[in-house]
């Protein structure tokens, strides 16, 4: 599935990529190293949530909550444009780097076709 340009990965995303490399990692960039935690129901997904805005830490929620094989902390690694569903990929690109100690994640979470992510992001490139 190509990558799609222009939506969701902050302002000029699609554009940026050939102009300098890593010098637009707060808005875009070419991968992004993204945690998360994946439900399939929604209001399994909206108790993590709640955790979340209770103050614990990222990983430890999606140890206990994540229906995905990356219950080790909702670690997905890095993670390529081109490589994520649509709705996934925009939400990841456009979110700020944070820690699983003071995440910054989608609110409300994403919904795919494999159900309901919340999304962070550690690190762009």
């Amino acid at each position: 599935m190509p990558p799609k340009k222009g939506k969701g990965g902050g302002k000029g995303a699609g554009k940026g990529d050939s102009d300098g490399g890593g010098k637009k990692e707060a808005k875009g960039g070419t991968a992004v190293k993204v945690r998360h935690i994946l439900c399939e129901k929604h209001g399994k997904v909206m108790e993590a949530m709640e955790k979340l805005k209770a103050g614990q830490k990222f990983d430890e929620v999606a140890r206990l909550h994540s229906e995905d094989k990356a219950r080790q902390g909702g670690d997905l690694g890095w993670m390529t444009r081109g490589s994520m569903v649509g709705p996934f990929q925009d939400a990841a690109f456009a979110l700020p780097n944070s820690t699983t100690n003071n995440p910054n994640y989608t609110d409300p979470p994403i919904k795919t076709k494999f159900g309901y992510h919340i999304i962070m992001v550690e690190g762009k490139k």
